[in-house]
């Protein structure tokens, strides 16, 4: 029978999954009473089922600034960003190199057990994607397609932290969640591309 491995002292951890290129990741970016108060907040807001041209999604949303219509694929003009987001599209902004004031749309998630988001790619008038995390962890992972498979990578998403896709990982690769183990909240803040639409 072979003697059992030990483990060197001088043994390095595993290196850290390559991640695509514009893809960028910062643990603890809210404060532990931050999240609290957001997430007592986001528990008073009315969300809605995620509709997907007649596909009812288990993930519940709400939008402010715009929100896209999925089943006639076009914009709609939602309320205005609450004096909640301010502060923390502020940071986000700041994380994505934008000014606050280009982060017009803002998407909420709320993720409850066994809900998933399947693959996909932000609609193409949104150029810069910021997402926070609030709760609970999920697993992030990420696609693009090289030849007749996929090169892919995934990363665990912590609570309080903040993420950002640009550049390649916005363009090139697709990202998904499985379905998450707990309550999960999320705020994804985009830009527009351009001038972006009118406000009308």
């Amino acid at each position: 029978m072979p003697p059992t491995r030990q483990q060197s002292l001088f043994e390095t951890a595993p290196p850290a999954p390559r991640l695509p290129e514009g893809f960028a990741y910062r643990p603890e970016f809210l404060a532990a009473d931050e999240e609290a108060r957001l997430a007592a907040w986001l528990a008073t807001l009315p969300f809605a089922a995620f509709q997907f041209r007649g596909y009812e999604g288990k993930r519940r949303v709400a939008s402010f600034g715009w929100q896209y219509d999925f089943t006639h694929s076009h914009l709609l003009k939602a309320d205005d960003m609450p004096a909640e987001l301010l502060p923390v599209r502020a940071r986000a902004a700041a994380f994505a190199g934008l000014p606050a004031e280009d982060l017009q749309q803002c998407l909420l998630n709320e993720y409850l057990p066994g809900a998933p988001i399947g693959w996909h790619r932000d609609r193409p008038m949104f150029e810069k994607v910021v997402g926070i995390s609030l709760l609970t962890p999920c697993q992030f992972r990420l696609r693009r397609r090289v030849g007749e498979g996929f090169e892919r990578a995934a990363i665990a998403l912590q609570p309080r932290s903040i993420y950002s896709l640009t550049g390649e990982a916005r363009g090139v690769w697709e990202h998904s969640i499985p379905p998450v183990k707990a309550h999960r909240y999320s705020i994804t803040f985009r830009n527009f591309r351009g001038a972006g639409p009118a406000d009308s």
